[in-house]
């Protein structure tokens, strides 16, 4: 772990002071074992303030049993941070248990204070380039609530490792190649007819589907618009046209004729006219929305522009260079019978090599691509720009994709760059106990744009954080609006909106001012807790970075806002610790001091999350 550090933390702080201590002891320490050696919070907070397993990873390799080592260390380390340790204890069979000065941990108040919001920025990612991808949905309808998550934790995430200082570009790819999005161009095709034929009756879904071969899968009320900015950019010109008897042969060259009725003539161009609108239309609405949520990616990649400049065929033509490429007859899928099978020569990956479970097919029967190798240039494009560590936040359905993607990017960078995968699992919308399906913009389901409108931005994003990502949850509509304790959301926003309404009652001291508080008049065992959360935030910032768990800052959040709004009730149970006295004036700053501190922290945290703090509660 690196041990250099933007803000104070007290975590890093006493593990170099153990390793240097245990480096004293015993000079020529194996240093790998040293590396070994964390500081954490205890799991039972009777036992301190911090906790270390140093015995565990030291003790070994310099020939003593753990709890003898353990002792040993502990009371080095009480003679040489005097400063700072008022005691240290060996638990169990080795752990060091360490407890803090009160006046020590007075004085992080003042580090909180001079950081302000920055309080908890990392140096820990030493500056790598990280490419962090999310959303990258299909651009053939609006954002729904299922992007929704993967979008909140992606941003989140990105946000979080820019903390911890790596160097983050957040990413979206655009899959505006392939079946699906050629199925679009066909619907706003069809939308397009509606506009521009006078006789709507000829020109039915159906009608459109039996001619021409085609299903209409995308159906919504969304591609009105793109039909109407067809007709107002080509008249009539595309209107499918009659052909007398067979196509002729120029006609099947350049375009769509029927194959179950002959009759009518749709040329191709026409087709790739309706998917670029398409596409472009789709794209400005999933900005939008991404915007409406606080997501604004900094790299939009497009598959069809990668086909275009042959990046596929390039990738292809990379691993063939590495001996990874073969022509071989796969297996048949599992849960297929041999009538549903049909055996035949592929083009395929070595995947196996690099962990996969099978080899995976790069070329289809017709020769074209696969998804998988447009998915593979899409990643050969990002090492080529020098990313020294790749995330993507997909969909839980995409799990089975992971290890065959994981595998490409070994191959591509042998082995240099990593990529990591988040799983996203699904979210159901509830509303008075009933689950929330319908859209009637979309059609089939609840867009991110009617989330965003019923509950607030900020509501969205923070309760996407509640769960760990791979955990199925629920987006309760009433819940979250909720003005109770229940409600994490309004649980976290309340504590910043009692640490402001406080500062406003004190006519809002200067920061610089309060740092200068008389710090030791903040003796109480809830002030004296809330300062211990205060000061695990840079410890949480290090290890949700390094998890890739973002849903710790919501847990944290809320563990602070508990903190706090304990100290205001006690408070109210005991005037002698109210925040404001006029009789004593050297306790009140003290406890402003502790409040800016607060309200810092929880702004810091949202910031992370991407959550506005709010000044007060209506």
């Amino acid at each position: 772990m690196t041990e250099s550090k933007k803000t104070a933390n007290v975590f890093v702080e006493h593990r170099q002071l153990i390793i240097q201590t245990i480096r004293d002891v015993f000079p020529g320490v194996d240093e790998a074992a040293l590396a070994r050696v964390n500081v954490e919070p205890p799991r039972d907070p009777s036992h301190g303030d911090l906790a270390s397993n140093a015995a565990f990873a030291v003790a070994k390799s310099v020939g003593k049993a753990s709890k003898e080592f353990a002792a040993l260390i502990a009371d080095h380390v009480k003679i040489k941070a005097q400063v700072s340790v008022s005691g240290t204890d060996v638990a169990g069979a080795g752990f060091l248990n360490i407890s803090l000065r009160e006046d020590y941990l007075q004085k992080q108040i003042v580090e909180i204070l001079k950081a302000g919001e920055a309080y908890g920025d990392s140096a820990i990612g030493a500056g790598r380039r990280v490419n962090v991808e999310y959303v990258s949905a299909n651009p053939t309808g609006p954002m729904h609530v299922g992007h929704c998550r993967g979008a909140v934790v992606g941003d989140a995430l990105a946000n979080l490792l820019a903390k911890a200082g790596f160097a983050v570009t957040k990413e979206y790819y655009v899959n505006d190649a392939g079946a699906q999005v050629a199925a679009l161009g066909w619907a706003s095709y069809w939308r397009y007819l509606r506009v521009i034929e006078p006789n709507l009756e000829e020109w039915t879904a159906e009608q459109v589907e039996r001619r021409f071969g085609v299903t209409l899968q995308y159906r919504g009320d969304y591609l009105v618009a793109v039909g109407e900015a067809l007709a107002e950019h080509h008249g009539a010109s595309m209107a499918p046209q009659r052909v007398e008897g067979a196509p002729s042969a120029a006609q099947a060259a350049a375009g769509v004729a029927s194959a179950l009725e002959l009759g009518w003539f749709v040329d191709r161009a026409w087709l790739d006219a309706a998917r670029e609108r398409a596409v472009a239309m789709m794209m400005i609405a999933i900005r939008e929305d991404l915007a409406l949520l606080g997501v604004n990616q900094e790299v939009f990649l497009s598959e069809r522009a990668l086909v275009e400049a042959n990046a596929t065929d390039a990738a292809i033509t990379a691993l063939e260079g590495k001996g990874l490429l073969y022509e071989g007859v796969l297996e048949p899928p599992k849960g297929k019978t041999p009538d549903d099978w049909e055996p035949r020569p592929q083009l395929l990956f070595r995947s196996t090599q690099f962990g996969d479970d099978v080899d995976r097919p790069l070329k289809k029967s017709d020769g074209s691509n696969t998804y998988f190798a447009n998915d593979i240039a899409c990643h050969a494009d990002k090492l080529r720009r020098g990313y020294d560590l790749l995330i993507d936040v997909w969909g839980a359905d995409h799990g089975g994709y992971v290890s065959r993607m994981g595998a490409a990017v070994k191959a591509l960078s042998d082995g240099r760059v990593p990529l990591e995968v988040v799983l996203c699992q699904i979210v159901h919308v509830m509303k008075a106990g009933e689950p929330v399906r319908m859209s009637k913009r979309a059609g089939t389901y609840v867009t991110l744009r009617d989330l965003i409108e019923e509950v607030g931005r900020d509501a969205v994003r923070f309760t996407m954080l509640t769960r760990k990502s791979d955990a199925q949850m629920e987006f309760d509509l009433d819940k979250v609006v909720e003005q109770t304790r229940e409600n994490p959301v309004f649980y976290v926003q309340y504590a910043h909106a009692r640490c402001r309404s406080v500062l406003r009652q004190a006519g809002e001291p200067e920061v610089a001012k309060l740092a200068t508080a008389p710090l030791e008049h903040l003796r109480d065992k809830a002030e004296l807790d809330l300062i211990r959360r205060l000061i695990s935030w840079p410890r949480v910032v290090e290890a949700a970075a390094l998890a890739r768990e973002p849903h710790r800052v919501a847990f944290f959040l809320h563990d602070l806002a508990a903190d706090f709004h304990v100290l205001w009730n006690r408070g109210r149970e005991d005037s002698t610790l109210r925040f404001i006295r006029e009789d004593e004036p050297e306790a009140t700053a003290a406890r402003l001091a502790l409040v800016a501190a607060t309200a810092s922290v929880i702004r810091s945290g949202l910031g992370v999350m991407g959550v506005t703090p709010v000044e007060e509660m209506r």
